[in-house]
């Protein structure tokens, strides 16, 4: 992978057997990766990335804007977020099975004695996992259908620069761990995102009309997305 500047902003670049360029702004700090055809020349390459500049600093502009969490200490008095509703975390030490239980406003964590702040995370990101497996087959029965294409399979899993994927040639679908922290709206309308993509690769006008006739509110939806506050290691979409 290179890297070059175009307008006075670095970004990396990547040859792929491609056959359309794509530009990629990445959070936390709106880095940018472009992914270009193998055969496409240097110049041809820079004029259409000139074109997009606006578009990236606009995207670099929102980043800059978004709040962040503070890295997380896993300790009682934190911060935590539950689809879209912050909750304080309350660490309990106990003998016995670690697991978290809500109540009012609250995360209470149960761990042994002494448990290190990555296994305090492990519990917490399971619980997580577990909250968005209990919602999205619902969901994927009901956008399936409504779409009219077959996922062959789907999994959670964490990622670093994006809400979702879709390999659509496998069709397998990825959402990410964090939407368990965005409002429930958020996680329907990346689920429906992945789908659309099984009718559409690209994020081009035909994408857009599906996604327009699927679901209204879309670009509201991505708004309060990308609103939410980061990880304070990740994000956009």
């Amino acid at each position: 992978m290179a890297t070059i500047e175009i307008g006075s902003i670095p970004m990396q670049l990547n040859r792929k057997a491609i056959k359309h360029l794509h530009i990629s702004v990445l959070p936390p700090d709106g880095r940018v990766r472009i992914s270009a055809p193998k055969s496409m020349s240097d110049t041809a390459i820079r004029m259409a990335v000139i074109s997009r500049i606006p578009w990236i600093k606009r995207q670099q502009r929102d980043f800059a804007k978004q709040p962040r969490q503070s890295a997380r200490e896993m300790v009682s008095g934190e911060c935590h977020y539950l689809w879209g509703r912050r909750y304080r975390l309350d660490v309990i030490e106990r003998t016995g099975k670690h697991e978290i239980k809500t109540a009012p406003g609250r995360l209470r964590l149960y761990v042994r004695p002494g448990a290190s702040v990555q296994n305090r995370e492990l519990v917490l990101n399971e619980f997580y996992r577990q909250q968005l497996k209990d919602r999205i087959p619902e969901l994927f029965n009901h956008w399936q259908t409504k779409i009219g294409v077959n996922a062959a399979e789907w999994g959670v899993k964490s990622m670093k620069t994006k809400w979702g994927s879709c390999n659509a040639q496998a069709k397998r679908i990825w959402l990410n761990l964090e939407l368990a922290k965005k409002p429930p709206e958020c996680l329907e309308y990346i689920l429906v995102h992945e789908l659309v993509h099984l009718l559409e690769r690209r994020h081009n006008e035909r994408f857009k009309a599906s996604m327009d006739r699927f679901l209204p509110d879309w670009r509201e939806r991505r708004d309060l997305l990308n609103r939410m506050p980061l990880a304070y290691t990740h994000w956009a979409y």
